[in-house]
């Protein structure tokens, strides 16, 4: 993979760039070579950046989405659960766009290990039911 000046840059400031351009290839290429360092705090970049991939690129966005969730889980912001259930359910939707995974956990196997670590988060759960 071809590397970018920007990429060792602030992780948010390039994607934002990428997305602007528009190089959505780019954007895509950077979330899955940095996903380690997604900070799915950063809402204001990421939602519209799932949103933005989620059609050409599903897993990048799907890497995104997962961040924002992990975030609110492991942080117990409750407030977020809301959302996290919602990017939760947009990750099962988009799974069944990804022909592989690579290196990352399939959808099944993302929530099975959400599940054994935040399995007593009933407001969180409750919420991807419905």
């Amino acid at each position: 993979m071809r590397d970018c000046l920007l990429w060792g840059a602030n992780l948010f400031a390039s994607l934002k760039f990428f997305l602007d351009w528009p190089a959505e290839n780019r954007a895509a290429e950077l979330l899955v070579a940095k996903h380690e360092e997604i900070d799915g705090d950063h809402y204001e970049y990421l939602a519209p950046a799932a949103e933005a991939l989620s059609e050409r690129h599903p897993r990048a966005a799907t890497l995104v989405l997962r961040a924002m969730a992990d975030f609110t889980l492991t942080r117990s912001r409750a407030k977020r659960y809301r959302y996290a259930a919602e990017h939760l359910v947009s990750c099962a939707r988009l799974a069944g766009d990804i022909p592989d995974f690579g290196a990352f956990e399939t959808h099944d196997a993302y929530v099975a290990r959400l599940k054994e670590a935040h399995g007593r988060k009933f407001g969180f759960w409750s919420q991807t039911a419905a």
